[in-house]
């Protein structure tokens, strides 16, 4: 494949903060030199000019009415430089990230974000694109939402590329496996990374790929990592570098290559001569593990495959729960977090969730849901219904990939659900009834399973996504079926080769001692072969059942998972029980509200704290803020993600927008004020606008001044608002140098306030020799860094 597009317009003359797509129209020469001196390099796929050629990036710069047109001027472009090579060229029509995050983190949804790439991809497939690329992805919600959109479409084959960090995971966590099993579900053709990463990074995060796709793999690393020498952006890999990795990228199996950032020709060339130069071809990855993989936004589990059995938590349920029943009437989800963070910590890697209410709105309620379960553990999600718009909503709103429960053998039930689970990505649980009943013997079960594995084929969705459920009867009525349904389990298991799951609780009802029948039954049908029991993962029981049946039947390997479960237990035991033995003061209140992301009922114990006599700025700088802090040092430690970050921003905003209603009239402490801006030619600004959020509910007043800014208008807000510190954002090395000028240009105006640099690009180095007062990896360190110089 070719290499960088933005900065070799630069160099034909791209002016500062002009649209690069726009040159698709306006010179189309330039373009197409560029597209032919990748091709002389070696070149078999190009990709269009179209990064940014979605309505809501082009409407940056008063093109949202030109869509069309200038993403089938970018296609006709490219085909005109393949035809003319006269060799076998592909046109790759090229997506880039919208800007803006989906909610929790952003404001988007998944119908705005899909609608964006449908138009996009259509006209790109529309004016002959071979491929679509959709690349330099760091929300995987948002990527998923645009494979989806450029499957349906178009009828090409997709291609998706996410970017990573340095700690080999997105800018909001996700992990390079979850990646792949996540995109790989919703129809990716082929997978990869791109950006960010030298080819030392990427190659990392492709070994890890390499473990579990299913799919073809495409690695696309920058020329390393930039520096800025001599007033030039010098990136160190050279064409050689990337020629050496080639060899080893080929080795993993990876079936296409190419580079990003700081590449040139001359590195397309060295990577193609060194691919050419290889005798015979690389055998594509084939995945270690077999079993059906569910993911949340950062983490992943396995189901079968030789993996440990899973609990999958039942309490999101309001059957038989008042409590719950009356919460989620009222719309609220404070119960739902509690108890999802509460079967994390007692040992369930799925939460199921089910809000089945007689007369709710079960398509306005599961969404709602399915956000604050992902807002408060990283466990991936069962969505629980029998309603097909309540699935469809909680599938838009997921960020990872779900396990629907359930369909039968039913056929109404199979067409009215299993088109949803192919489309969104998910996997399903099969239960063995149909309109018959549950039948009474396992063969008959085993049949019923292999309608629905038939019907699942049919609809293109592999085996592996399938989880069967052949069905738990009462016991005490119908005996001899407890044993039917362990053959039945047995049998799935050695015939079909599927992921099997039960709900094991229903086989005691009607029985004295329930918990002593149910974990029995589940350490008999671990023997069977069970992959997953939906059980109360609060009583102990089903969880030592669990951990030892593992070891037992060596699925627990040196039982490690045993021991290390069981070391943790009575630690376990006397925290849970301090923590229940002495009611929380109001101080610990909020300050759980804020680690919780609780905006639902923060303001509520603001008001308790309000009429116990604390005063508001009490409140704010003694346990608000201090709780502020702490959601920082988790994500430092990596036990927060950007998500979590978010949401406890936002609670904290809910928080102090109650408390400025108390403090009118009354002489706030000033803290400081910082200006902060996205340095001219530059439009990203996904970070700064984060950074702003934080910034203001850390207690300091921000001057957002927004993306593209001149130096002269940064300096004029600063002095206009007597700003205690400037915060500069650039994401591209080439508009790093606009970061030199402001302080060049302060310097000379006389101005004495301190400058602070951030963005992907910027470094240390960089920020020392330009004479800024430092730099930030990210938001939470650009805020401690403002408190410091403020405080100095």
């Amino acid at each position: 494949m070719d290499g960088a597009m933005g900065s070799m317009l630069q160099e034909a003359g791209l002016a500062p903060g002009a649209c690069p797509e726009e040159m698709n129209l306006s010179r189309p020469e330039v373009v197409r030199e560029i597209h032919t001196k990748y091709i002389v390099a070696g070149a078999d796929i190009i990709t269009t000019n179209t990064f940014g050629g979605t309505r809501i990036k082009l409407a940056e710069y008063g093109l949202a009415d030109r869509v069309d047109e200038i993403n089938r001027a970018a296609v006709n472009v490219a085909r005109e430089a393949a035809a003319a090579s006269g060799r076998e060229v592909f046109v790759a029509g090229g997506l880039g990230p919208t800007g803006r995050f989906l909610a929790p983190v952003g404001e988007m949804t998944f119908d705005e974000v899909y609608a964006l790439y449908a138009e996009q991809a259509r006209s790109l497939a529309g004016a002959g694109a071979d491929a679509i690329i959709i690349e330099t992805m760091s929300d995987l919600k948002e990527a998923r939402a645009a494979v989806i959109a450029a499957k349906e479409a178009s009828k090409v084959p997709v291609i998706v590329t996410m970017t990573f960090q340095q700690d080999m995971r997105t800018l909001l966590g996700s992990p390079p496996e979850v990646a792949v099993t996540v995109l790989e579900a919703a129809g990716a053709d082929m997978i990869g990374a791109n950006c960010s990463l030298g080819p030392e990074g990427i190659y990392e995060v492709a070994k890890v790929m390499a473990q579990v796709a299913r799919v073809p793999l495409i690695f696309q690393p920058n020329a390393g990592l930039p520096r800025l020498i001599d007033g030039k952006t010098v990136y160190p890999a050279t064409p050689d570098d990337l020629a050496v990795y080639a060899e080893k990228f080929l080795d993993l199996g990876v079936a296409i290559l190419g580079s990003c950032c700081g590449s040139t020709p001359a590195h397309t060339n060295a990577m193609s001569e060194r691919v050419k130069a290889r005798t015979g071809r690389s055998a594509c990855a084939t995945p270690s593990f077999t079993g059906t993989r569910l993911a949340s936004r950062t983490r992943l589990v396995g189901m079968g495959g030789g993996s440990l059995p899973v609990i999958i938590g039942e309490r999101i349920n309001p059957t038989g729960r008042k409590d719950l029943t009356e919460e989620l009437t009222a719309g609220r989800t404070a119960l739902v977090k509690k108890e999802a963070k509460g079967q994390a910590e007692a040992g369930a890697s799925l939460v199921d969730i089910n809000v089945g209410l007689p007369g709710g709105d079960e398509a306005a309620l599961m969404p709602k849901v399915v956000r604050a379960v992902e807002e408060s553990t990283d466990l991936p999600v069962v969505i629980d219904s029998t309603d097909p718009a309540a699935i469809e909503a909680a599938l838009k709103e997921t960020g990872g990939k779900p396990l629907v429960n359930s369909v039968t053998g039913d056929r109404d039930r199979l067409d009215s659900i299993l088109p949803l689970v192919k489309r969104y990505g998910a996997a399903v649980v099969g239960l063995t009834i149909d309109e018959n009943g549950v039948p009474d013997t396992a063969e008959k079960r085993v049949a019923i399973a292999q309608r629905i594995l038939d019907a699942c084929l049919a609809h293109g969705i592999p085996k592996e996504d399938l989880v069967i459920d052949a069905l738990v009867l009462t016991a005490s009525a119908e005996q001899a079926q407890a044993v039917e349904t362990l053959k039945a389990v047995a049998i799935i298991k050695e015939r079909l080769g599927l992921a099997t799951s039960l709900g094991v609780s229903n086989v005691s009802f009607g029985l004295p001692n329930r918990p002593l029948v149910n974990a029995t039954f589940l350490t008999m049908a671990l023997g069977y072969g069970l992959d997953a029991a939906m059980v109360n993962p609060y009583d102990a029981r089903m969880g030592d059942a669990i951990s030892a049946s593992a070891v037992l039947t060596g699925r627990d390997l040196r039982a490690e998972s045993y021991i290390r479960t069981h070391k943790k237990t009575a630690t376990a035991a006397l925290k849970k029980a301090a923590e229940n033995s002495a009611p929380l003061t109001i101080d610990e209140k909020l300050r759980q509200a804020i680690i919780d992301g609780d905006k639902e009922n923060v303001v509520a114990i603001v008001e308790e704290a309000l009429g116990v006599g604390m005063a508001p700025m009490d409140i704010g700088n003694n346990c608000l803020i201090p709780a502020l802090t702490e959601v920082g040092k988790l994500y430092e430690a990596k036990e927060f993600y950007l998500p979590q970050v978010m949401q406890s921003a936002e609670t904290m905003k809910a928080a102090f927008a109650r408390l400025k209603v108390e403090m009118k009239g009354v002489a706030v402490q000033d803290k400081g004020t910082v200006v902060l801006a996205t340095v001219f030619g530059d439009v990203h600004d996904i970070g700064k606008n984060i950074l702003s959020t934080l910034i203001e509910n850390h207690g300091l007043k921000v001057i957002d001044l927004g993306k593209n800014v001149p130096k002269e208008a940064i300096l004029d807000a600063a002095v206009e608002n007597k700003a205690d510190v400037i915060g500069l954002s650039a994401l591209m090395t080439t508009t790093m140098t606009q970061m030199e000028a402001v302080i060049k240009e302060r310097d000379a105006r006389g101005i004495k306030i301190p400058v602070v640099l951030g963005g992907a690009v910027v470094t240390d180095e960089y920020a020392g020799k330009v004479g800024a007062a430092g730099s930030s990896r990210d938001a939470l360190e650009a805020v401690e860094l403002f408190k410091r110089l403020i405080k100095k």
